[in-house]
């Protein structure tokens, strides 16, 4: 449970790094630099860990985990990206409550487990407090047509990652594959595809320049060892050391951190309306999880 909760802290830490990243770095530039960035620091964990870097999987192994990479990572935190600079931290952190409802639902289309009356009904939930948000005054300087991309943005972002998740679950969930292995080939998945995309975008050299220490290296590493390495490390030992289910409340918490840790460092007002959607939302994430 205690690995659980500081996944939690750490993500709700990373989000307020890459808002502030995202002032000056546009979305896709800013994931290049997190995947590429964590996957330099997860292969010598792996290393360090007694795991080879190319397993003995079958090659049908590495094509999942690579497609859940291109989709979970490259294509989903790009648009999360997006969306948190158009909402602000607070706004995104309840659009993220839908992450839970879309696992529970693609598990069921996808793998064929069975929802229950009140995991149905705490998706609609988890719904009303993401609407709820979304009709959110906009913040000085945004527009409410602002918001409403990105909350879009942030549907997309929640979509994609809860799809790729479970595509990889078969694989994951077999004894022959070893969780910092297979988050690496995620990595390296998402890469595969990034790396070619930023080579003919116009803006290539800003791109590649972020991997050069420059003064926005105080908020895009902190937030990328703290989200995409820290965060992925303690989410391993919260799933390890206890039950999913509560363990998967614990990590949702995050959703109230950020909020905490947006009204304390952004200064995003701490409003009733957020308040009564982090409310539905997170109640909503206990139906699902635990119905």
């Amino acid at each position: 449970m205690f690995y659980a909760l500081l996944t939690a802290v750490m993500w709700a830490a990373a989000i307020i790094f890459l808002k502030r990243s995202g002032e000056t770095i546009p979305p896709f530039a800013l994931n290049v630099f997190r995947v590429g960035f964590s996957s330099i620091l997860l292969v010598p964990t792996v290393i360090l860990a007694g795991q080879e870097i190319f397993a003995p999987a079958p090659l049908h192994d590495y094509l999942i985990l690579f497609a859940s990479g291109v989709v979970a990572i490259a294509i989903s935190d790009t648009f999360l990206l997006m969306a948190l600079n158009r909402l602000g931290a607070g706004i995104m952190a309840i659009v993220d409550c839908l992450y839970a409802p879309f696992i529970v639902f693609f598990a069921f289309i996808m793998l064929g487990e069975r929802l229950r009356v009140w995991q149905w009904a705490g998706m609609a939930l988890v719904i009303v407090g993401v609407l709820i948000a979304a009709r959110h005054e906009p913040p000085r300087g945004t527009t409410t047509r602002q918001i409403l991309v990105g909350s879009l943005c942030g549907v997309i972002a929640m979509t994609t990652v809860a799809f790729g998740i479970v595509l990889a679950k078969p694989v994951l969930e077999l004894e022959r594959t070893p969780i910092l292995w297979a988050t690496t080939m995620r990595q390296i998945g998402a890469l595969i595809v990034m790396i070619p995309a930023a080579l003919i975008m116009p803006e290539r050299r800003e791109i590649f320049g972020l991997f050069r220490p420059t003064r926005s290296w105080k908020f895009t590493v902190p937030a990328t060892l703290l989200g995409s390495y820290l965060a992925l490390i303690f989410w391993i030992g919260g799933m390890k050391y206890s039950l999913a289910g509560p363990a998967a409340i614990l990590n949702q918490t995050s959703s109230i951190y950020v909020l905490i840790f947006a009204s304390i460092f952004l200064k995003e007002p701490f409003t009733a309306r957020k308040v009564v959607a982090s409310i539905l939302a997170l109640g909503g994430i206990a139906m699902v999880t635990l119905g």
